[in-house]
Order: structure tokens, then C-alpha cells, then sequence
């Protein structure tokens, strides 16, 4: 075993970072987050936390508060709105504006390609723009 996990539970009592179990801890660690996170240059170590602070406030709101399922269009609607985008902001992603349009109006799904492009676009998981009813069929 490595020497800096020899003693876990020692590790613990000196205030390594833990599971997050309430709201209150949740709020410390995404406070120390931004913290870390608005660093410059952040070192190795910085890194690291940066890294389990992350793993631990999502494994607590993947937990505590899940993402309820949307259809896909009223996901790609949300973004257009939250990102001040127009539905011609999207064309890269669908190939021409009214393959936006009649997406959004319901008369035509995603595509394959669309999805990944939406995906990369939004830096989301693909399956947030697949239906649900599609993933059942698998």
C-alpha cells in the first residue's frame, strides 16, 4: 500500500476530504471548489483536489437531486433559451434551419450524427438527447 494511504482513517481525523452527506457539506465543497477552480495556475496537488471535490458534489447531487428526464427537444429549447441562441446558432449541429424547426416542432427526431454534434456542442452526455422511449427499444 502506498504511504499516503497507509493510514486512511488517520488521513480522515486530519480533515482529508470526505462523502458529502448534507446540504451543508455540499455547500463547503463547492465553496472550496471555486475557490480552487478560480486559480491561475493551480498546482499538481490543486489539481487533484479539484478533481475528488468534483467526484464527491457529484456523486451527492446525482444522489440528492437527479436531473429529472426531458424529451429532447425541451432539452435542446432549454439551451437555446439559456444560451441566448437562435435556432440558426444550430444548423452546424442539424444541416440547415428547418431541420431545426421541425425538431423542435416534434415532426422529425435526431439522428446519430445530430446527437454527437449536440453532445460535443453542449458538452453533454449523448443520452441527454436521445428519448426515452428510443433507449428502451435497445
Amino acid at each position: 500500500m502506498s504511504t499516503a494511504l497507509a493510514n486512511p482513517a488517520k488521513m480522515m481525523a486530519h480533515g482529508a476530504p470526505r462523502v458529502i452527506h448534507n446540504d451543508a457539506e455540499l455547500e463547503a465543497y463547492t465553496e472550496a471548489l471555486f475557490q480552487l477552480t478560480a486559480l491561475e495556475r493551480p498546482s499538481r496537488h490543486e489539481v487533484e483536489a479539484i478533481e475528488l471535490l468534483t467526484l464527491l458534489v457529484e456523486r451527492y447531487e446525482r444522489e440528492h437531486s437527479p436531473i429529472p428526464a426531458a424529451d429532447p427537444a425541451s432539452v435542446v429549447r432549454f439551451l437555446i433559451e439559456k444560451q441566448n441562441l437562435r435556432q440558426r446558432d444550430l444548423i452546424p449541429q442539424f444541416g440547415s434551419e428547418s431541420a431545426v424547426s421541425m425538431f423542435l416542432a416534434g415532426q422529425r427526431g435526431l439522428t446519430l450524427e445530430q446527437v454527437r454534434k449536440l453532445s460535443a456542442r453542449f458538452n453533454l452526455p449523448a443520452d441527454v438527447f436521445v428519448s426515452k422511449s428510443k433507449k428502451r427499444n435497445r
